[in-house]
């Protein structure tokens, strides 16, 4: 078992910025404002031969933030699990009554404490850490996170004795699933429900969640990550330069997850800001399972309205089936976990050749591309291009000019024949390449007729 580094500290210490350098990455939202971590984070790293797993939690000792009780929870439940807490401070503001206070409270777990002076580039070392000696932690140990200074020397120090492993930290491992939507629409409470725990802040307050939280965990066998994102208002809407950043990485966590649950709220309609997340989550190519939370209690004309209203914004999300449900009461969460499941299937399908060609065929027998400028559009063979999402690349005379409505029927003629849920279909047309342009009256050259007999090879082996 890897150990668990917990980082804590007052507000503003540079907790994030540590674990952005102890994880290599820029998973945490980092701003020169303090509050801005809530929920505990989790990442990977690894440091002379051994890897760790790293947990940055909120703030603690924060009267003035009305979720301070909630986020105090959050930061013992970490303390609860910790093999190591690292303990932040500030080598320029120097110690002060919360840092005394948190110092207690620490000194009574037994957990193995080391105290990191963070700041103190451009300071000697000695000096910056001589004040902190009176927190009764052990030797202090100047760092700068901004900088990665002194974080081997503080590694090595909260991972002695720990067994050194043979390979790098599985950062990332398993179906990575992002919950997105306009603020308080209830995903963070979706998340404590598909995790069975009170993992991530709730509250109704809007905005609660800032950063983006990543949550590994296990299911029957099975290696996910959650991600928690920060709600997504419309752009005007936006002028809070904190509420900015959680967007973008609201935006980049559907970027870089397989699957995207997005959560409605049945008590309000589906707006324009819905509309808006689906179709950037459409054009990022994410397989999709919709949700619709705030089930309970709503009365049979409510719930047929707003099926309806799904139909109606979103007709270009008809290959996703909507799941109604309730987070808070725990209501159908399980049939989630098997839709997340086909979509990622779905969208990894392997698409074979000779199928698809067939199935090019009795597309065109159906309905047949329309003329243009007097020319029939001839389609003439299909393979597929890509995964997540499936791409079928289809070849022919004139297929640069297939109308979208044609693009869109063929999509859905794979969707429907090889069965895929919750993933878009990308068709892309290509023109077939004539090799003797340019070339008239001149006999072909050997390159031209080997890739001659190559397509015509191609052609019988797929068409007869």
């Amino acid at each position: 078992m890897k150990p668990v580094v917990v980082l804590v500290g007052r507000p503003n210490v540079g907790k994030s910025t540590l674990f952005n350098a102890l994880t290599r990455s820029r998973q945490a939202l980092v701003a020169d404002l303090p509050g801005l971590t809530r929920d505990r984070q989790y990442g990977d790293g690894r440091v002379g031969g051994r890897s760790y797993i790293v947990v940055d939690t909120g703030g603690m000792v924060r009267e003035h933030d009305p979720l301070a009780a909630l986020v105090a929870t959050q930061t013992r439940l970490a303390l609860a699990e910790a093999d190591v807490v690292v303990f932040v401070v500030d080598g320029r503001a120097g110690p002060n009554s919360d840092d005394l206070a948190i110092a207690e409270h620490l000194r009574s777990l037994n957990r193995r404490i080391c105290l990191a002076v963070n700041k103190t580039e451009g300071m000697d070392a000695a000096l910056a850490v001589a004040e902190f000696h009176a927190l009764g932690l052990g030797p202090p140990y100047a760092i700068a996170a901004t900088h990665n200074r002194g974080l081997e020397e503080l590694m090595g120090a909260a991972l002695a004795g720990f067994p050194a492993d043979d390979g790098p930290p599985e950062g990332g491992a398993g179906m990575r699933i992002a919950i997105a939507g306009r603020p308080n629409v209830g995903k963070s409470t979706l998340v404590n429900a598909l995790l069975g725990e009170e993992r991530v802040v709730v509250s109704d307050l809007p905005g609660t969640t800032r950063d983006s939280v990543y949550v590994p965990f296990e299911r029957e066998g099975r290696a996910y990550v959650l991600i928690d994102t920060a709600g997504v208002r419309r752009r005007s809407h936006v002028t809070d330069p904190l509420e900015r950043h959680s967007v973008a990485k609201s935006l980049q966590a559907v970027d870089a997850a397989h699957v995207v649950l997005l959560v409605f709220d049945a008590r309000e309609e589906v707006s324009e800001q819905d509309v808006t997340l689906a179709g950037h989550i459409l054009a990022q190519g994410r397989s999709l399972v919709l949700v619709v939370n705030k089930w309970e209690g709503l009365d049979p004309a409510r719930r047929e309205w707003i099926r309806r209203e799904l139909a109606r914004r979103l007709p270009f999300l008809s290959f996703a089936r909507p799941h109604f449900i309730s987070a808070l009461a725990g209501l159908h969460i399980g049939p989630l976990f098997p839709a997340m499941e086909r979509a990622y299937r779905s969208g990894g399908r392997v698409l074979p050749t000779p199928e698809l060609n067939r199935l090019l065929r009795d597309a065109i027998a159906a309905t047949a591309p329309p003329l243009v400028r007097g020319r029939r559009i001839k389609p003439k063979f299909a393979h597929q291009g890509g995964k997540y999402p499936p791409r079928v690349i289809v070849h022919g005379n004139l297929v640069a000019e297939t109308p979208d409505a044609w693009r869109r029927y063929f999509a859905q003629r794979v969707r429907e024949h090889f069965r895929l849920e919750g993933t878009p279909v990308e068709v892309e047309f290509r023109e077939g390449d004539n090799p003797f342009a340019g070339r008239e009256g001149k006999p072909p050259s050997a390159r031209d007729e080997a890739k001659r007999r190559r397509l015509k090879r191609f052609r019988k082996a797929h068409y007869g």
